[in-house]
């Protein structure tokens, strides 16, 4: 009997512990929640053999819902939490889970130089621009002139490229999806997973409740009807003129390596040391 989409998620929850889940109507994390499990299925990796590192904040609650190896950490940290679990166990998929404040505000050096290791984790950055679980504050990917709850006159800041970030510090795999293009999300999503190195998949999801309201929007379904309007493959996006541009975002793959991660190249040194000492 085929298994049906429903039932293939339903195996992936501790739907008998952790349910109701917190998210608003409209939010978009139950879509990322959804893709990562489907990915997750897709490339038949054993449950045992995922592990799932959250960070504090909306993003942060989907790592106590899925039936994986789960670490829920502190604010700004899971990278460093990651880490230490991939270089302790190199045989594990370790998936990072971080918001736009988590990953780029407290945690921001972390993700500079797990990039620049090239160690091997998937980070999933959910950026929504704004602190959404902890009062809608303006966060380093809130954009300039955007209304929060720390800029109630718009935000005089501008906000981090997130993938020119982590082009410029050295990941392997750099891409970027939304929430309303699923089947493209989930392509970027399993090659993020599947791939070696430090791979980061930005994936940019609404938050009504914080920032659409502050923002004019008056449903959740405008958001996503601005995510449909707005986001451009980046093959596209390149040829429009910088004047025509405005609102318009590239998504799709920007950096795509085959580079070995930090646990390979210190397994290899391992490996030289052992042999010189057995010889």
């Amino acid at each position: 009997m085929e298994i049906t989409g429903n039932e293939i998620i339903h195996q992936y929850l501790r739907h008998n512990k952790k349910f109701p889940h917190v998210l608003c109507p409209g939010c978009g994390h139950g879509i990322v929640l959804g893709t990562l499990i489907r990915s997750v299925h897709h490339l038949g990796l054993p449950k045992d053999d995922v592990v799932i590192v959250a960070g504090i904040g909306c993003s942060g609650r989907l790592a106590v819902y899925v039936d994986f190896n789960t670490v829920h950490t502190t604010h700004g940290r899971a990278l460093t939490f990651a880490t230490g679990i991939k270089m302790a166990n190199p045989k594990l998929n370790v998936i990072c889970l971080m918001g736009d404040g988590d990953a780029l505000s407290i945690g921001g050096n972390h993700m500079i130089h797990a990039a620049r290791r090239n160690i091997g984790i998937t980070a999933l950055i959910l950026n929504n621009n704004i602190y959404g679980m902890t009062g809608g504050q303006s966060s380093p990917a809130t954009p300039e002139g955007a209304v929060s709850m720390t800029a109630p006159f718009g935000q005089l800041e501008k906000s981090f490229d997130t993938v020119q970030l982590a082009c410029g510090a050295g990941a392997n795999f750099v891409a970027r999806g939304t929430v309303f293009h699923v089947n493209n999300l989930e392509k970027l999503m399993i090659k993020a997973i599947e791939r070696p190195g430090f791979n980061m998949l930005e994936i940019i999801t609404p938050c009504h409740t914080q920032f659409g309201r502050k923002n004019k929007y008056k449903t959740s379904v405008e958001m996503y009807r601005w995510l449909k309007a707005n986001a451009l493959d980046r093959e596209r996006y390149e040829e429009l003129e910088e004047s025509k541009r405005g609102d318009k975002f590239p998504v799709g793959v920007f950096v795509e390596r085959d580079e070995p991660g930090l646990e390979e190249r210190y397994a290899e040194l391992k490996a030289r040391f052992s042999a010189g000492r057995n010889g």
